[in-house]
Parts: C-alpha cells; structure tokens; sequence
C-alpha cells in the first residue's frame, strides 16, 4: 500500500438510480460522466490530476491539492447546475438526472489492487449517504445538493471568496453508524435538519443553555 498523501475527494450520486430499467441507468451513467468531466475541466482539473474510482450509480475522484480549492468549489456551485438545467431540458421525465455531491479533503492511501484507503474518505462517503443531504436534494428543485466537509468550510467557505458565499452555507448534523458528523449543506435546510451553530454546538434553542459565570454560583432552588 502507498503512503496516505493529501487529496481533494469529491463524491458525486445519482437519485433513484436503483429504480430505473437498464436502458435508463445507461444513459444516467452517460450524463454523469459528461457532468463531472465538464465541471472538473472548468475548474481547470485535467486528467492529469485526478483519480477516479466508478460505483456504478456513483463517482469517487481523488484530486491532486495543487488544483485550487476555491475554484474547484467554485465551479461546483455554478457548473453543476448549469450541467444539470441543460441535460434535463431535453431528457425525458424518467431520464432526469438529479445529483448530490460532497466535496472534502484528508489522506488517502493507494493499495495494491487500486483500492482506497483512508478514514478521510470514510468520513466523506459517510456524509453522501447522510440523511440531511438525501432530504435536501429531495425537497429542491435545482437537481442539486452540495455538502463540503468542517475542513473545507474551515480552510475555504468561511473566508467568503469571491464566488463562494458563506451565509449561504448552513452547519447540519449528519448521522452515521459511527456517530453524528458535522458538515455544511449549501443552499436551504431540509425540514427537521438537526442544525449546529457554526461553532459547532447545538444552535439556539437545541441544547442546553450557557452554565453560570465563573465566580458565580449556581442559583438555589426557589422556596
């Protein structure tokens, strides 16, 4: 197995591609690609610099870190949509294509079978499968729904560059089977979305309150 080195690893579904016939699943597959490929060369990202592993309903891509984050996310926020409007136009009801997407960073090792390995994709695959996403894309009518993992919001979104607006991005609390994870959805939230504060603790009116001042002691029940 190759050393753990830094990527970028965008992860890119398809909605309810399980309930189509074979002939729709192709063409699903087909438009999938051409989304990706068109975005990934807008934001730059030639072949050269990236890895991809296909998941049938699914893509996994391993992006060098020397591609600019900023404009990978970006080109994510506009392409994509822009991808989607245009295939969709044409496609017919039961070929629409409607995606989620998520886009983090971490270490990630290459075994002997081409296999990946890293707790960071683990991480990430975990929040494409969230129930908050899935909920979002659901209730939206843009075929798109994007989530950037707590680094990604850390390093890039918080810093509002241009093209990237931060208040339009809000903390959720992604369930798993290895416990709650933190991410950023973009756009609106789903009905019932668990929301954090964006310092990570239970947002107002979730949780419990502040504890007393330092100093002061907790008041005494009433008599």
């Amino acid at each position: 197995m190759s050393d753990p080195l830094p990527r970028t690893i965008l992860l890119v579904d398809t909605e309810r591609f399980s309930e189509r016939d074979d002939v729709q699943q192709a063409f699903l597959r087909r438009m999938l690609y051409d989304v990706v490929d068109r975005t990934l060369l807008a934001a730059g990202i030639d072949q050269t610099l990236r890895l991809r592993a296909d998941r049938g309903d699914a893509i996994m891509e391993l992006i060098d870190p020397n591609a600019p984050l900023t404009t990978l996310l970006r080109t994510l926020l506009t392409e994509v949509p822009a991808q989607l409007r245009a295939v969709n136009r044409l496609a017919s009801a039961s070929a629409q294509i409607r995606l989620r997407a998520v886009l983090a960073t971490g270490y990630v090792a290459i075994d002997a079978y081409d296999g990946w390995v890293g707790s960071d994709l683990n991480h990430a695959c975990r929040l494409l499968d969230g129930e908050p996403l899935k909920q979002a894309l659901r209730e939206r009518t843009d075929d798109y729904a994007l989530c950037v993992s707590e680094p990604v919001y850390a390093g890039i979104v918080r810093h509002n560059h241009t093209g990237i607006p931060a208040e339009e991005f809000s903390p959720v609390t992604m369930p798993s089977k290895n416990g709650p994870l933190g991410a950023w959805l973009y756009g609106p939230l789903p009905k019932g979305a668990r929301r954090r504060s964006r310092r990570g603790t239970p947002a107002p009116g979730r949780g419990p309150g502040p504890g007393p001042e330092p100093g002061r002691p907790r008041p005494g029940p009433r008599r």
